[in-house]
């Protein structure tokens, strides 16, 4: 199933960020994805391919739930 990320969503990545932190929020998507530490406020921009595969969950969606139907790939978080 593919994910979909919005601009807004907040995620922990698989590894580490060298400052300590693996919360990173999502500033742009499409072919290549930006993105800033929320520990450091870092920038770093990631292809596609590269950042689905190194993103562990989705901490808190850009979208408000209501938005979110029950077919759609992301539930809303409890």
């Amino acid at each position: 199933m593919v994910m979909k990320f919005f601009v807004g969503d907040i995620v922990k990545m698989r590894k580490v960020h060298p400052c300590g932190g693996s919360d990173w929020e999502v500033l742009r998507v499409g072919m290549d994805f930006r993105i800033k530490c929320l520990k450091c406020q870092r920038v770093v921009m990631l292809g596609r391919p590269q950042f689905e595969k190194a993103v562990k969950t989705v901490i808190k969606s850009a979208l408000p739930s209501t938005l979110i139907s029950e077919n759609s790939p992301r539930k809303p978080l409890e």
